[in-house]
C-alpha cells in the first residue's frame, strides 16, 4: 500500500510515543510542559548598511502561534503581555496565526489582543501556508488588520527613524500564496539594509540573489520533536534544508530561522521549545 503523509506522521508519533514510553514522565513532559517553556532567543545583527538611526533598534518576531491546537488565547494574551514587557522597536509576525481557519470559532478577543502589542516603528506580518489554507486569506487578513497589523504581500515598505530608512519586505506563502521576488523589491533602493518575511526558510536559496541581507522564516517549528542522536523527528516541506537558528548563506545573506510558539499535527514538543527572537540592530557609523 501507498504511505501517505497521513499515515507516515501517525507512524512517527507512535514511534515517537513509544520511545518516551506511553505512560511515563517524557510524554507527559513532552506534551504539558516544553509547549510552554517559552525561550527568548537574542541575536545582533551588524551591517555596514544598517542606518546610524537604527543603532540598538529592537525587532521582535513571533511566529506559528497555531492558535486553536493546543494553544488558547489564553496562552496567547500571556504571550502579548511578554512581548510589552520586551519594549521592541518594530514587530513582526511571520506567519500562521490559525491552526484550521476554516474550523476556528473566531471572536474579536483575537484581535483585540493583537492590538494591545505595541512598537513605535510598527506591527508587520506575512501569510503562512495555513492562513491561506482553509479558505482563511481573507478572514485572517481581516483580523490581523484589525489587531493593527500591516500586511506585506510582495511588497516592501521603508521603515522610517529620524531621517534613515530601511527596507522591510514580505513575500506571499510559498505554499499556498503567488510569491514574487521580484515584485517584492521592485521598489527597493539598492543601497538599502534590505529585511526580508518569508514564512517558508527554504526559499532563502532563492532570496540571496537578489542582495537581500537578512531573511526571517518561521514555519519549520524547529522539528518540533527533536530526538537524541536521529535529530529533528519530521520537517514540514520548504522548512527541510533550514529548520532552526541563524544560517549564514554563501551570498552573504543571514537567515534566521524560529521554532514558532504553536503546535501542528501532533500536541507535543520535545527538546525544541517554543521562541520569540529579537534582533538588535548595530550600525557602524556608532
Amino acid at each position: 500500500m501507498k504511505l501517505t503523509r497521513r499515515k507516515f506522521i501517525k507512524n512517527m508519533v507512535r514511534s515517537f510515543l513509544g520511545f518516551l514510553g506511553l505512560s511515563g514522565l517524557s510524554y507527559y513532559y513532552a506534551k504539558y510542559v516544553e509547549p510552554d517553556l517559552l525561550t527568548v532567543k537574542k541575536f545582533s545583527i551588524h551591517h555596514s548598511k544598517i542606518p546610524k538611526s537604527f543603532h540598538n533598534v529592537d525587532i521582535l518576531q513571533f511566529s506559528d502561534t497555531h492558535i486553536g491546537f493546543h494553544y488558547d488565547l489564553n496562552k496567547f494574551e500571556q504571550l502579548i503581555e511578554t512581548i510589552n514587557n520586551k519594549n521592541p522597536d518594530l514587530i513582526l509576525f511571520t506567519g500562521d496565526l490559525v491552526d484550521e481557519p476554516q474550523t476556528y470559532s473566531f471572536t474579536d478577543r483575537l484581535p483585540l489582543l493583537l492590538n494591545r502589542l505595541e512598537a513605535p516603528l510598527g506591527k508587520y506580518w506575512i501569510y503562512g501556508n495555513h492562513d491561506h489554507g482553509g479558505y482563511g486569506t481573507e478572514k485572517i487578513y481581516e483580523v490581523m488588520s484589525r489587531g493593527g497589523f500591516t500586511l506585506l504581500q510582495n511588497e516592501s515598505k521603508a521603515i522610517q527613524k529620524d531621517s534613515d530608512s530601511f527596507t522591510l519586505a514580505g513575500l506571499d506563502d510559498v505554499m499556498l500564496g503567488r510569491p514574487d521576488i521580484e515584485e517584492t523589491l521592485s521598489e527597493r533602493r539598492e543601497d538599502s539594509f534590505t529585511l526580508l518575511l518569508a514564512h517558508e526558510p527554504d526559499i532563502a536559496d532563492q532570496v540571496q540573489r537578489y542582495k537581500v541581507d537578512v531573511q526571517l522564516s518561521g514555519h519549520s517549528h524547529g522539528g518540533q520533536v527533536q530526538l537524541p542522536i536521529y535529530g529533528y523527528l519530521i520537517t514540514p516541506p520548504l522548512a527541510e534544508k533550514y529548520v532552526e537558528g541563524h544560517y549564514r548563506l554563501p551570498d552573504g545573506m543571514d537567515l534566521f530561522v524560529s521554532r514558532g510558539l504553536g503546535t501542528t499535527r501532533m500536541p507535543y514538543r520535545f527538546l525544541c521549545r517554543p521562541e520569540i527572537s529579537i534582533f538588535r540592530l548595530n550600525s557602524p557609523e556608532i
